[in-house]
């Protein structure tokens, strides 16, 4: 075991221990060049060593924390005013004459299902299934549902530990009663999973992936199929229906229609890559609709025995399609929304019409389209994002709307109506955001494309560059960066914080272009845009390069890694959760090869050369003076293996020549984030904002005990 050695720094604060890591040099041969690892063997989770290693840095980052005389006093507001929330509901659909949802409400540590009379009445509920109530521990999620034709059974999904390996179990909604039906292996990190109800709720089609024995254990998580389950009958005895010639890296998504005698299965070619469809018939055949080069992301069934297609073919923001159910020929499918200036990003029909939401940069508008007549707006909240759209009954839409400074609630429309009528599944929040605004820039990045900036900042704030600052970005998958409200930013502002969001390249915000401009050989752009969005506002004087923060996860993450390595004077912290760092070993990962068609790989030239020139990992340079970094990561995650942010540590630990900290923040109990607790989620959050007001040199004192 190797010992931590503890010193004590001329004004009487203990600096950190170092955690001594050896080096032990591996060559991975590449197309063309071999490629020396010094720490490739901390890949290996179940390693002694590794585990003790591990121990000893989440030790060190604990001693950081523990040093801090506001971090108690931080961590009691967060929790307040997180605990200090009303329940926020997650509508899915209504059925048999009731509404179902998800309500969340501190302190419990999961959401719970819920059945509702009335959007007006949210008192008057009726738990259907309780997580904590499943496993009192509060690390069971749910990871999805789906409810039956009649409303009276739903499915229900749940994992461990953050995990997302999910297990399907079937529930009584009148009395929350578990049927003994399970089925195994029907959703795993990445590939997800899904579910459909058939028309008379006696059984479901779901996702399967392979069981023990049908195929090698590397493909266990590969090779989805759709399957058929009867309930009542053992799981061992359920039928094959349709993905036995699907790539190996199919996401598979299901969908019924209202009457339950149609099925839709979605088929994506790993994260980020081509879509096709398939739709099952009352007869039980299935026929293909769409194929990877039509260019369809999505369908949806109408309630005119039609499905509506949104196609990306000839028009990267999107156009919407009307094809009669019977007709399985695409050609014969209609425009019924053309493209325009904003990128479609939700759409569903009414009795007679459609309401389709499209997106400008990040900022959503939402527009009635009906049969006959010009379209209308339906008036929602300035620079926000709407979703959620349900249409039960006739034209009336119940959606979701939020902005930066104003929480989530769901609202009713009409056709007439002048404005939207809140319901009363609506959010109030402790925090207080009157005293804030949101304004939008353009940052300018290096071949001159505009990059949109969302900064909320204090009304009247002094653009002097003394502001500490907070950058956040993502850039990929066609994953777009939306305006959200989030009540623990209160902290951040309180401490005279600027918080920004940047929609980069490789998101959606401007159509597919926007997303190809950023993936596979063309990532730099992401880079170069996050770049130019950390010196536009230095330039504007919002804040300094030693008042800069960075923060991004996942994908994300990647972009902390590659900002860093290539600009590590612009930014003083950097906070980089559940990151990629790695490129030229990420496809060898559980989960790696979902998402070759979002960054490519290293057996194609081309790509090789791309990945090689930016991974964060190979990038690395000894001496450099790095930023102060934080690494959060889960034990369990299954979409990035946590061994990059392990890797990434040790070698920034090694080579960082600025006495700033490289901290790894494992949590045993978490993965990827979706399924955490909201004890792991709060301590979490409490760290973060710790390390970036230290690390920032941020006034502290309201936050310490007296």
């Amino acid at each position: 075991m190797i010992g931590l050695g503890l010193t004590v720094a001329t004004d009487g604060r203990a600096q950190l221990p170092t955690v001594p890591t050896a080096r032990k040099p591996v060559t991975n041969t590449y197309p063309g060049q071999s490629v020396v690892d010094d720490y490739q063997w901390l890949e290996d989770a179940a390693n002694p060593d590794v585990r003790e290693w591990t121990r000893q840095q989440n030790a060190r980052t604990r001693g950081y924390f523990d040093q801090l005389a506001f971090q108690d006093g931080l961590a009691q507001e967060l929790a307040e005013l997180i605990g200090d929330e009303p329940a926020s509901f997650g509508l899915m659909d209504r059925r048999g004459g009731n509404i179902f949802a998800t309500r969340f409400k501190p302190p419990a540590q999961q959401p719970v299902l819920v059945r509702l009379n009335s959007v007006y009445q949210p008192v008057l509920r009726q738990v259907v299934f309780d997580p904590g109530v499943w496993n009192t521990n509060g690390t069971t999620a749910m990871d999805w549902s789906v409810l039956s034709r009649d409303g009276k059974r739903v499915a229900i999904c749940l994992s461990e530990n953050g995990s997302e390996v999910g297990v399907l179990h079937f529930f009584e909604t009148d009395t929350g009663r578990a049927l003994t039906d399970t089925i195994p292996n029907v959703q795993f990190p990445t590939g997800g999973g899904s579910a459909a109800w058939n028309a008379d709720g006696t059984g479901v089609f779901y996702t399967r992936y392979p069981h023990a024995g049908e195929r090698p254990e590397a493909d266990q998580h590969f090779f989805m199929q759709v399957w058929f389950h009867k309930l009542g009958t053992p799981a061992s005895a359920d039928t094959y229906e349709i993905g036995r010639d699907f790539p190996r890296i199919a996401e598979i998504g299901l969908a019924a229609s209202e009457n339950g005698q149609w099925v839709l299965a979605t088929v994506a070619n790993g994260d980020g890559g081509e879509i096709a469809h398939y739709l099952r018939n009352a007869a039980g055949s299935w026929r293909q609709l769409t194929r990877f080069e039509d260019d369809v992301k999505a369908i949806q069934f109408g309630k005119d025995a039609a499905l509506y297609l949104l196609s990306k073919k000839n028009a990267p923001r999107g156009k919407i399609l009307r094809l009669p159910l019977a007709d399985s020929d695409l050609a014969s499918a209609t425009v019924v929304v053309p493209e325009g200036r904003g990128v479609v990003s939700e759409f569903n029909s009414s009795a007679t019409g459609l309401y389709v939401v499209v997106m400008e940069g990040g900022p959503s508008r939402l527009w009635f389209y009906p049969q006959h007549g010009a379209r209308v707006e339906v008036p929602v909240l300035p620079v926000s994002s709407v979703g959620g759209l349900h249409c039960w009954q006739g034209d009336q839409l119940v959606f979701a709307n939020a902005s930066y400074l104003v929480p989530s609630g769901w609202y009713e429309w009409n056709p007439g109506m002048k404005q939207p009528r809140a319901t009363a599944l609506r959010m109030t929040s402790a925090a207080n955001f009157d005293d804030l605004e949101v304004v939008r820039e353009f940052a300018t990045s290096k071949d001159g494309t505009k990059v949109p900036l969302n900064i909320l900042r204090k009304k009247g704030i002094k653009l002097d560059g003394k502001n500490p600052t907070l950058l956040t970005g993502y850039g990929g998958y066609g994953v777009n960066q939306t305006p959200s409200f989030n009540a623990a930013r209160r902290i951040w502002f309180d401490a005279g914080g600027v918080f920004v969001v940047a929609n980069l390249r490789g998101g959606g915000e401007f159509g597919e272009e926007w997303h190809r401009a950023g993936n596979l050989t063309r990532k730099q752009n992401v880079f170069d845009d996050f770049i130019a969005c950390a010196e536009h506002l230095i330039q504007r004087k919002y804040t300094s390069s030693e008042k800069l923060a960075v923060m991004g996860g996942s994908n994300g993450g990647l972009l902390m890694g590659a900002f860093l390595t290539q600009r590590p004077e612009l930014a003083r912290a950097v906070v980089s959760r559940v990151g990629i760092y790695d490129m030229l070993r990420v496809e060898l990962d559980p989960n790696g090869a979902f998402n070759v068609t979002e960054f490519g790989s290293v057996n194609e030239p081309e790509q090789f050369k791309a990945l090689q020139a930016y991974s964060p990992y190979h990038h690395v340079k000894n001496g450099a003076a790095y930023p102060a970094v934080l690494f959060p990561c889960g034990e369990n995650d299954g979409r990035v293996n946590p061994a990059h942010s392990r890797k990434m540590t040790a070698r920034l630990q090694a080579a960082t020549g600025s006495d700033r900290p490289i901290l790894l923040r494992t949590t045993a109990s978490a993965g990827h984030g979706m399924g955490s607790s909201l004890k792991v989620r709060v301590a979490e959050q409490a760290d973060i904002n710790a390390f970036l007001l230290q690390e920032l040199g941020v006034d502290t004192s309201p936050w310490i005990f007296k």
